[in-house]
């Protein structure tokens, strides 16, 4: 049985990191209203220990980070789910930087939410593809 949202949209783990209390607040609560499942980290270290433990349908997450960068975080997984990068930085070196570190999308800050649902629902789409050819 698959989770679902409104419509056909199923339902995804996301896991947001995010040190600023109040983005991380505000988009785990989108998140939730469009129907996925949220957790998650305000610093690299809380991230690493959640996700050795945990494997989300998606990663959203900050670069700059208290102790640590979203790209090495990124790095340190050994299966990287759908990542997202988002970051007050959008010059072409950081989108690279991020690309090279697994993300598949870099959205700059402040986010688009069409864009970051489009994406969502991409990553659905590419779960489910992957659950049925197992």
């Amino acid at each position: 049985m698959t989770d679902t949202v409104s419509g056909d949209a199923p339902s995804l783990r996301v896991f947001v990191v995010e040190n600023h209390a109040d983005t991380r607040e505000a988009l785990s609560m989108l998140l939730v209203q469009l129907g996925h499942t949220v957790r998650g980290a305000s610093t690299f270290a809380e991230a690493v220990a959640a996700l050795t433990a945990d494997e989300p349908d998606v990663i959203i997450s900050d670069i700059g980070l208290p102790d640590g960068s979203g790209w090495d975080l990124l790095r340190q997984l050994r299966n990287p789910p759908y990542a997202v990068a988002m970051s007050g930085y959008g010059m072409n070196a950081d989108r690279e930087r991020s690309r090279a570190a697994g993300y598949r999308h870099h959205l700059v800050k402040p986010m688009d939410l069409e864009e970051l649902e489009t994406l969502l629902a991409e990553a659905a789409r590419e779960r489910a593809a992957s659950t049925s050819s197992n």
